[in-house]
């Protein structure tokens, strides 16, 4: 049976059981998130960008930001910023300057050129979730949203033991 249609099968009422490989949610998750990256990748590709530059774009077309807090708005590590930031510099699509008030930090901010490509982008992406969601009505989505909003994702929520 495909995963898809345990998943209907799941929705419909019936309850996956430990041996159905969608008992274990975070692997359904981790599942749907792949093909789902893999459809941002190729849509986003068409557009010169990637998931990164693209979500960089993204926090950045809030207005200006210091690196220090887009760091943590992405949470990425500051190497993987700087590189994200060289890239997107180099295609003139964001620029840093020194924060006049401090001349330690810097400040972060789209270009037009960047605002015009996270547009394109923002189209492609609407294209890819249009199609990814088809199924889902507007109430679905709301509930989807919520309830990934309530996922523990960052590494301090959790308390692994090494074993």
């Amino acid at each position: 049976m495909a995963a898809q249609d345990r998943v209907t099968q799941e929705s419909a009422g019936s309850s996956a059981s430990p041996g159905d490989p969608d008992y274990r949610l975070g692997f359904l998750l981790a599942y749907h998130g792949g093909i789902t990256e893999t459809l941002i990748r190729k849509a986003l590709a068409a557009t010169g960008l990637t998931p990164r530059h693209a979500m960089t774009l993204l926090q950045l077309a809030e207005g200006p930001i210091t690196q220090k807090a887009l760091i943590e708005r992405l949470d990425v590590d500051p190497s993987i910023l700087v590189a994200l930031l060289n890239d997107l510099e180099g295609d003139d699509l964001a620029r840093r300057r020194r924060d006049p008030a401090d001349r330690r930090r810097h400040i972060v901010e789209i270009t037009p050129a960047g605002t015009s490509q996270l547009r394109k982008s923002d189209t492609a992406l609407e294209t890819v979730e249009r199609e990814l969601f088809a199924d889902l009505s507007e109430r679905d989505l709301a509930t989807l949203r919520r309830l990934l909003g309530k996922l523990r994702t960052s590494p301090e929520d959790f308390s692994c033991s090494e074993g």
